[in-house]
């Protein structure tokens, strides 16, 4: 059965506000965990006034309060930003309170822009992203709390100590993620939704340079999807408008709000304007919940996918709810409770 999860980026409407939008969340999150979605993860931006999730540890703690068994988790922690131990210590204490349900999602990117990236750091370029594969690295020690017996950090541990721990994730939109993945023996999101045009590539180069560590044997490869269904194929075509302008106007330095469908049919386009419109309409996965299905179905055949994370974004948040499931219902999602984790398979083999 194909496993489905979400993404969430707590999106603001023009008009709204960023406590509305979290409230959306966590109410899409609670309906999400009815239709029988296996995960979902909250992002991670920061100065901008697009996107409301500025701290997914913290706003996993409400949704996962508010749920009973969906896995909540970060898509993702920004990594180069923040201490390895202080990442490792929120997300044990979120795995201690919420056992066998938590996903530490990680993320190389800053999430905003370079002045607001270096103002989040405690010191001068106090986490260099060339530094990053060294900070996974210590991560996994601290939350393992397997440290070497002459390595300075040995008796430091991540609090609280328990058997309990987050379930680690690597995301990425290029070929460098897929490579940390592949060499911490990591699961993989690909953001398809950023850079689908390197899909093949990076998944491919995920398998081919996969090491099996101690949490997962076999590669587990999954994609971030921009899906949006609705009742007709007009009336995804519709919704959808409100997305498709935003990611226009970001790839041109405009950053804002997302505004209404009929404000987008009043917009008028430059001549970029409307190629980028163009390119972007074909970037997502939109249509009935069956035709999403199929879509979804030939993407995940084309790549081996072994999960789908989906993200959708509409302008009122009721179309958001419904998209999720009409797809849960063209899927006929199983209840999540059944579903097996990505690293079952090696704890399973473990003797």
């Amino acid at each position: 059965m194909t496993k489905l999860g979400i993404l969430d980026q707590s999106p603001i409407k023009e008009g709204s506000s960023a406590a509305a939008a979290l409230h959306e969340t966590i109410a899409l999150a609670k309906a999400c965990e009815r239709f029988g979605y296996t995960r979902y993860w909250v992002a991670e931006h920061h100065n901008t006034s697009s996107f409301a999730g500025s701290a997914p540890e913290i706003l996993i703690t409400r949704i996962a309060s508010e749920t009973t068994h969906i896995r909540v988790g970060s898509g993702g922690i920004m990594l180069p930003h923040y201490s390895p131990l202080k990442v490792a210590e929120c997300f044990q204490m979120l795995a201690t309170l919420y056992p066998g349900r938590i996903d530490l999602g990680l993320g190389r990117a800053p999430g905003t822009d370079p002045r607001t990236s270096a103002a989040l750091q405690p010191g001068p370029k106090a986490y260099p992203i060339d530094v990053f594969p060294q900070q996974i690295d210590l991560l996994r020690h601290f939350l393992a709390d397997d440290f070497a017996d002459d390595h300075p950090y040995r008796g430091i541990h991540a609090m609280p100590r328990s058997p309990e721990h987050p379930e680690m994730w690597m995301l990425g939109s290029s070929l460098q993620g897929a490579l940390f993945a592949a060499e911490f023996g990591l699961p993989f999101c690909h953001a398809h939704f950023i850079n689908p045009g390197e899909t093949a590539r990076v998944i491919d180069l995920y398998r081919e340079k996969f090491r099996p560590s101690a949490t997962l044997a076999e590669p587990y490869a999954t994609l971030g999807v921009a899906v949006l269904a609705a009742d007709t194929d007009a009336a995804a075509h519709h919704i959808g408008k409100s997305r498709n302008l935003w990611v226009t106007q970001l790839l041109t330095g405009n950053r804002g709000r997302f505004v209404s469908p009929e404000a987008v049919d009043d917009y008028r386009f430059s001549a970029q304007e409307s190629s980028i419109y163009a390119s972007v309409e074909q970037r997502g996965i939109s249509g009935t919940g069956e035709t999403c299905k199929i879509q979804l179905g030939e993407l995940g055949q084309a790549h081996g996918i072994d999960e789908f994370i989906l993200l959708t974004i509409t302008y009122d948040p009721a179309d958001r709810v419904r998209s999720y499931e009409l797809i849960a219902q063209a899927f006929d999602l199983a209840n999540p409770v059944t579903q097996n984790p990505p690293n079952a398979k090696a704890k399973a083999d473990k003797p």
